[in-house]
């Protein structure tokens, strides 16, 4: 025969009980602390992780020993208390106790309906969460002794006996219960999804019963003293007469208001004295808790009761406002409020987002490829994008998958969904760089361009000009207008940050195409520009005509000639994006697509190019034809077009040093970095540097002016990896692109990617999606590979991560490892970075 358990494995919650976290679980933990700070918390027994385990495994459980501590005839509750809040747990079960000499007692002293309300309450429960009954026999519309006398009626007929009438049966049942369903495979499967260990324990509190239901004043409620959404100071909650545990949030309508309102009557006007305990109570919780907390209380004849209290449930935004409130009122270290918002949280921040109170119209379901929310009526092209811009109506354009001509449709439209793409695709990279919400990959769309509409899985039909809204954040699209929040860039926001910078101990820079771009880094206290993509300027008006000219002139001399009409807006450019960087260093990437991307693929777009450059229709399609290539991707692209075209350098080169001695006599010191892309040898770095130098020199005779630059090698081929040793004594320094690296190293398209990636994560052939997170096995060693050959030959050599995982806190983390000195990624994703950085800082400070 099985001993009892032990009497040691369950203890009273008093001041000085021996309870931790990690032995009694969080519950149990946090109402000793409330014990603490003296608020009238009922008698509470916790059961600890062993004890629960015991009990599962079928040792008997010593209700007697534990109802002993609650005096003669006494009523509990049960409530579930794992480790971490998040793990959930059973349902609690209330009244135990409740038999039919306890209502006969209790309607003497509570009154009838009293009385049989809390006796209905506790067979119901019982019979559904112990006995596992199915609950529809139980669900009554009224409370009355006939409803009683049914549901007594239905759990005989099922169980084949009497409705147990022992307080010890029923608590040893309720124990029994609860402790094996949570060792079910269901609920283990279910907080394994939150982050629970598979052998995480599970503690149980047994709690003196607060009525809530009888004479007097009596009910329950919870209360909270800052908005869940913003995070302002406000107390929130309900409270509901005649009631138990958090009624009053299943029945808002018959709920008390806790505050004096015009809408209705309040617990303030009610029961001033309690409302003013109830303040005392949250004031006494932020200041000794070090936390917002949730008051869960009951109020029996007046008498009140604390029985829980839980961490506000917040949004992000909230979560930055409630961590510097707390540190600014001294109540935490400003450290402990930066590691206190998670890094990817602050993406909620930076932008619009559907407000998660709203009903939500789902049409459509992607990959949330840039956060943020945006709504708009629906466009298919970039000519109608465009044309709703200069109308002033904001549009959300809908693309199979977006190529580079249109990115003028994107720095239009206020969001953009693609049928096609995975993360690192072309509308993913160029709309994080926007900050333009965006969701691709939405596989279960069909988008006809000709026809103008928009199919969605589930058959209904979407035109031009229908407005949805986008959804980066949670990758959806939704029908009509969704309610909106505006973006948090407040005080507490910019104060989190502060204290974040003054912890880290790597750069964190912008990639900024635009000086729009460079503006937004700026905004974000970005230190300096780490990849500038020039060839995005020339799909702007006016250019990219002058662009196709250059492409289609046959010697040298015509090629100058229309490289020398966009020579002074690149200069401008250059000049605007060091001017809004002031000085700090802005990394600018030589031109590197292929040539065929400024050309048009339809015969329409032919037709209209040749009218503009005075060109037979034949001619032009054959020269589209002639650049067309297999594998655009790995053709005539990058150093290849500086080393065969060298005139396009050049021009950039000498755009580049113009613009730099112009903003240098205005006072504001510049240094251009020049970086090379796609280099696989170095030969390669030698031929450009060699007329970059003479373009230098040059512009320095011409001007008369001094100025230093520094030239880099953008390491994206895996063989420029592997030969960094003998590449770097060419460079200033090595900036790693980790988009086409990992394309390159894994040999898989980033654009095409999406269409099997979720499966092949789901199958474990690779863990993470890693055009989303850094292979730091396979692209990770490539990195040290080439970290540590670049320094071996120039020991104060630059090194810096540029693609867009440079956002994320598992890239920051290889980085810091690494050695590297910055990391760079879109505008948006600097706050992200810079708040990671700080995180990584702080987890390897000593205890």
């Amino acid at each position: 025969m099985q001993k009892p358990m032990d009497f040691r494995d369950f203890v009273e919650i008093s001041p000085t009980a021996r309870i931790t976290r990690d032995t009694h679980g969080w519950r149990a933990k946090c109402l000793q602390r409330l014990v603490r700070l003296e608020m009238p918390v009922p008698k509470t027994v916790a059961l600890s992780f062993q004890a629960v385990r015991a009990i599962a495994a079928g040792q008997p459980v010593e209700a007697a020993a534990i109802l002993a501590c609650f005096g003669p005839a006494p009523l509990v509750s049960v409530r579930p208390s794992a480790q971490e809040t998040e793990w959930g747990g059973p349902s609690t079960v209330l009244n135990i106790g409740m038999n039919a000499q306890r209502h006969a007692e209790l309607a003497t002293t509570h009154g009838q309906e009293a009385a049989t309300t809390l006796y209905l309450r506790f067979v119901q429960a019982y019979a559904i969460h112990v006995a596992r009954l199915d609950p529809d026999p139980f669900m009554v519309g009224t409370v009355d002794e006939a409803a009683l006398d049914a549901v007594l009626a239905a759990y005989e007929a099922e169980m084949e006996e009497p409705f147990p009438q022992d307080p010890l049966r029923q608590l040893a049942e309720v124990l029994r219960s609860m402790a094996r369903a949570w060792e079910g495979t269901t609920a283990r499967l279910l907080r394994q999804a939150k982050g629970a260990p598979a052998e995480a324990g599970l503690g149980l509190v047994v709690q003196g019963m607060a009525l809530g239901i009888g004479r007097g004043v009596s009910g329950a409620g919870v209360i909270q003293f800052i908005d869940p959404v913003t995070g302002q100071p406000q107390v929130t909650g309900r409270y509901l007469g005649q009631s138990q545990g958090r009624d009053a949030l299943a029945d808002p309508d018959a709920a008390l208001y806790l505050t004096r309102d015009p809408r209705g009557p309040s617990l303030e006007e009610v029961a001033p004295e309690i409302f003013a305990d109830l303040i005392r109570f949250g004031q006494a919780s932020r200041t000794r808790l070090r936390e917002e907390m949730q008051i869960e209380f009951t109020v029996e004849a007046g008498q009140l009761f604390v029985i829980d209290a839980v961490k506000v449930a917040r949004s992000s935004r909230a979560g930055v406002r409630i961590a510097v409130a707390l540190a600014e009122d001294g109540i935490i270290a400003p450290e402990e409020a930066v590691l206190r918002v998670e890094p990817r949280a602050l993406s909620e921040l930076l932008h619009p987002q559907v407000d998660a109170r709203a009903p939500r119209d789902r049409i459509a379901r992607g990959i949330a490829a840039s956060p943020g929310a945006a709504q708009g009526k629906l466009v298919f092209s970039s000519a109608a994008a465009q044309a709703s811009a200069a109308r002033g109506e904001p549009c959300i354009l809908v693309r199979r998958e977006t190529a580079p001509e249109d990115v003028r449709g994107m720095h239009a439209a206020a969001g953009v969904l693609t049928e096609r793409g995975g993360i690192t695709s072309h509308a993913a990279v160029i709309a994080r760089g926007l900050g333009l919400p965006c969701v691709v990959g939405a596989s279960g769309i069909l988008v006809n361009p000709r026809d103008r509409v928009l199919r969605t899985p589930d058959g209904r039909r979407f035109g031009e000009g229908d407005v949805i809204t986008i959804d980066g954040t949670r990758g959806e699209a939704l029908a009509g207008a969704a309610e909106m929040l505006k973006p948090a860039l407040d005080q507490a926001f910019r104060t989190l940050l502060g204290w974040a910078d003054a912890v880290r101990d790597i750069g964190v820079r912008a990639n900024a195409d635009t000086p729009a771009d460079a503006a937004t880094a700026r905004g974000f206290d970005a230190e300096g520009i780490g990849l500038c993509r020039t060839e995005h300027m020339f799909f702007e008006e006016g250019r990219l005509t002058v662009m196709r000219e250059m492409i289609f002139a046959d010697t040298r001399e015509d090629r100058a000639a229309a490289l020398d009409r966009l020579l002074p807006m690149q200069r401008d450019d250059f000049v605007r994006l060091f001017e809004i960087m002031a000085g700090l260093p802005v990394c600018i990437r030589l031109f590197d697509p292929p040539l065929h991307e400024f050309l048009p693929h339809d015969r329409d777009g032919m037709l209209e190019l040749a009218e503009a450059l005075d060109k037979p229709l034949s001619e032009v399609i054959r020269r589209v034809e002639a650049l067309r290539e297999t594998n655009p991707m790995l053709g005539m692209r990058g150093v290849r077009l500086g080393v065969t075209i060298p005139e396009i350098y050049e021009m950039q080169a000498r755009a580049i040093f113009e613009a730099a001695i112009e903003v240098g006599r205005r006072g504001a010191a510049v240094v251009p970095e020049i970086m090379i892309p796609l280099v696989s040898a170095k030969r390669e770095v030698e031929l450009v540097k060699t007329r970059v130098d003479a373009v230098a020199a040059a512009v320095r005779t011409h001007q008369g002016a001094a100025f230093d630059y520094r030239l880099g090698v953008m390491v994206e081929t895996p063989r420029a990896a592997l030969r960094a040793g003998e590449i770097a004594q060419h460079c200033h320094f090595l900036s790693f692109g980790t988009n086409d690296l990992t394309q390159m190293t894994y040999g898989l398209s980033r654009d095409d990617a999406g269409r099997f990636m979720n499966a092949y994560v789901q199958l474990g052939v690779f863990p993470e999606d890693p055009f989303h997170i850094l292979d730091a096995e396979g692209v990770g060693e490539l990195l040290l590979i080439g970290a540590e050959r670049g320094r071996a030959a120039v020991p104060n050599l630059l090194l810096s991560l540029c693609g867009e995982h440079g956002g994320n806190p598992e890239s920051i983390a290889f980085c810091r490892q690494a050695g590297f000195d910055y990391v760079s990624c879109s505008p948006f994703r600097v706050p992200v970075a810079r708040l990671a950085a700080a995180h990584l800082a702080l987890a390897d400070r000593p205890s």
